[in-house]
This record gives C-alpha cells, structure tokens and sequence, in this order.
C-alpha cells in the first residue's frame, strides 16, 4: 500500500501518525510517538521526539530538534536551526521533571531563535531570528533580541502594523485595532 506521505530515503520514520502529503527529508529522524499532521515539510537533519505533537501545514526548516511536550499548532514557520528547551535546568545523571511549551497557530519563528521551555508563543507572532525568548510572546506581537523583547505588533500574514488612533491597515488589506494592551482583527476570526 503506497505511504500517504513522502519520506525520503534516507529518513528514518518510526511514527504511525504522520498526515497525509507530509514530506520529511534525508537524515530526519521521527521517533514513535511524535504526532504530525497533514501537509507538512520537514527539512533535514531534524528530530522529532516522541510527545511532541506538530499540527497541519507546519513549516519545520532544516536541523531543528522538537523535543517532548512541545505543541506547535497549524500553519506555523520553525526558521533554521532554531531551538527548543524542555528542561528548565538540565543536569547528567538527575531526572528533572520537562516543562511544555506551545506555538500557537500562524506563529513564526526566525533561524536560529531560542525558545525557552515553559512558554506559550502567541497566535501569528513573529519572533526575530537568533532572539531568546524567555517569557511568552502575545498574539501578533514582534519580538526579537537577546533576550526577546517587544518592537510592535503584525499582521497576519507577517508585516509590522503602524497604529494610528488604536487602528491599523495592512498593505494586505487586513485591519486591527488596539486596546491598550492587545491587538484584534476586524472581520475575521482571531
């Protein structure tokens, strides 16, 4: 019976959850256990752990290790190389208890970004590439440097927003306003 998905030869697939028109490339490794979804593109030299779970539409570029208890949710971008945690204070030889970290859907985030285990990276985020983030990132907001610290809000599809009087217009033709604290889109669903 013919695979639902690609796996390149030289990749070494042991999970029975992968979605339909995934493709996963040489030298990727996806333990028993992991969960990803449909339509994905796993680029190579990458790891998948099992209790990780990836959702649908799910860019993961090249040599990025997703590690147990990390939740990335559809339509997200893992820019090269990036990192994640899971243990707050790893040591050889003791058992540490992992702490969960989840991407929200639409995020995005740039090569080479660490991301510190424990925090939530809001829906359509952009997080800088080489950033360090340490705490969670709101919905549509901008953060970069070491560590990560809010320049702005975007767009949906990833532009920075310029606010005037609480409202903002994309060159996409999408539009927020803003309460002080958060952004919202007008005519469509968050």
């Amino acid at each position: 019976m013919p695979s639902r998905y690609f796996k390149h030869p030289l990749a070494l697939v042991e999970s029975d959850e992968i979605g339909e028109g995934t493709r996963v490339w040489a030298w990727s490794h996806i333990m028993k256990g992991a969960s990803v979804g449909r339509d994905c593109n796993i680029g190579e030299h990458c790891f998948l752990e099992c209790g990780c779970s990836v959702g649908d539409r799910v860019t993961i570029k090249n040599g990025i290790c997703v590690w147990e208890l990390v939740t990335i949710e559809d339509d997200v971008f893992l820019g090269p190389n990036m990192i994640f945690t899971n243990a707050p204070n790893p040591r050889s030889g003791f058992r540490r208890p992992l702490v969960p970290t989840l991407v929200r859907k639409g995020a995005s985030i740039g090569a080479g970004a660490v991301i510190i285990c424990g925090n939530t990276l809001g829906k359509h985020c952009s997080v800088g590439a080489g950033a360090v983030v340490t705490k969670d990132v709101p919905d549509y907001a901008l953060v970069y440097g070491n560590p990560a610290m809010q320049h702005g809000w975007v767009c949906r599809c990833g532009i920075k927003l310029n606010f005037a009087d609480r409202k903002a217009r994309c060159s996409c033709g999408r539009e927020y306003t803003f309460d002080g604290s958060k952004i919202h889109p007008l005519g469509e669903e968050e």
